[in-house]
């Protein structure tokens, strides 16, 4: 939704996803914000009560009730635009696959990202690229370790 984008941009958020889904019984229009500082509760309040009155405009439900929900994506969302690709550069991520590739078992890589095209991921691992072709990846999203 525009509406959604251009109120989170002029508060010098960056829209990461827009979900309506059921929860728990109700129905949720929950919009994902990001920032480079992080993002507080505070930003989410921010950004919820600048929503409120664009979206009563819109009424993208038809009338039907919901639950505004504003949120961090999380650390460990999987990359859905190239943005999200690119402000991991040098980080390292895991990227999982639909099927194991060139004969091996393997379905999970871990490594430091090292570029994303329309035709492939590269990650390095030990000091050696691996190019995956973006159809063969189920998903890919920052390594965290504990």
């Amino acid at each position: 939704m525009p509406i959604i984008e251009d109120v989170v941009t002029a508060l010098g958020y960056e829209l990461v996803d827009v979900e309506y889904k059921t929860l728990y019984g109700d129905k949720h229009l929950i919009v994902y914000i990001a920032s480079e500082k992080g993002v507080s509760l505070d930003d989410c309040e921010t950004v919820s009560n600048a929503l409120d009155a664009p979206l009563d405009a819109l009424d993208p439900t038809s009338s039907m009730p919901y639950c505004l929900d504003v949120s961090s994506p999380g650390l460990d969302r999987p990359f859905k635009s190239q943005r999200d690709y690119e402000r991991n550069y040098g980080s390292k991520v895991e990227v999982k696959l639909f099927a194991p590739i060139d004969g091996s078992k393997q379905k999970l890589y871990v490594g430091t990202l090292v570029e994303r095209t329309d035709s492939a991921v590269t990650i390095e691992t030990d000091g050696v690229n691996t190019s995956i072709e973006n159809g063969k990846i189920a998903l890919v999203r920052p390594y965290i370790e504990f």
